[in-house]
């Protein structure tokens, strides 16, 4: 069992509507060891690939997606929800992204002058349910006429639409951790096989 799925078991707390809190060594405090478990694999997955950029949305996948850009020995770029007076409208590729958890969406936008069609990149995410978070990311990859070279996932939420919505795109999706179903009755998660 990887220690990200022990840590999920031990730690994670569940809410009603299949919501799974894991910010107490995830997406708000971190824990070194799950980093470092989540960079090799990524790493041991995509190094056949030519990556020259890793990219996120701010801010849950910045820690995941940092430490990932650190061993291709390559730049991290995260999509800005918020736009600085520093970027020009026309410096920027920019995608709508929904949150479920949040009930908002955000304009996420990354300047031109660090995404070009001679990259190849590796997205990373901390959680994928329905898939909107990285579909507006290859939205703003393709927009710059670069190459989607994988996506990462820490935890997938399988028993949501966002792998097949992916997959569709003919993008290929690798998640540590893939969840079946939760009960948050019986608070209960059942773990799916496979990446």
């Amino acid at each position: 069992m990887s220690y990200l799925k022990e840590r999920i078991l031990k730690d994670g707390v569940i809410y009603p509507g299949n919501v799974l809190k894991i910010d107490s060594f995830l997406n708000h405090q971190i824990d070194p060891a799950v980093m470092k478990e989540i960079e090799r694999e990524f790493y041991d997955y995509f190094s056949d690939r030519k990556i020259t950029k890793v990219m996120t949305v701010e801010a849950s996948g910045i820690a995941p997606a940092i430490m990932v850009a650190a061993h291709f020995d390559v730049p991290m770029l995260f999509a800005k929800k918020k736009k600085p007076s520093t970027l020009k409208d026309e410096d920027v590729y920019s995608a709508d992204v929904y949150s479920y958890t949040k009930k908002t969406t955000s304009t996420v936008m990354v300047s031109g002058a660090y995404l070009n069609e001679e990259d190849s990149v590796l997205i990373i995410d901390d959680f994928l349910a329905n898939g909107e978070a990285s579909m507006g990311l290859v939205k703003i990859v393709r927009d710059a006429g670069a190459e989607v070279a994988g996506i990462g996932i820490c935890v997938e939420k399988s028993f949501q639409p966002g792998r097949e919505r992916l997959e569709k795109e003919g993008l290929d999706v690798y998640s540590i951790v893939r969840i079946e179903s939760i009960d948050s009755e019986n608070q209960k998660i059942i773990f799916k096989e496979g990446h």
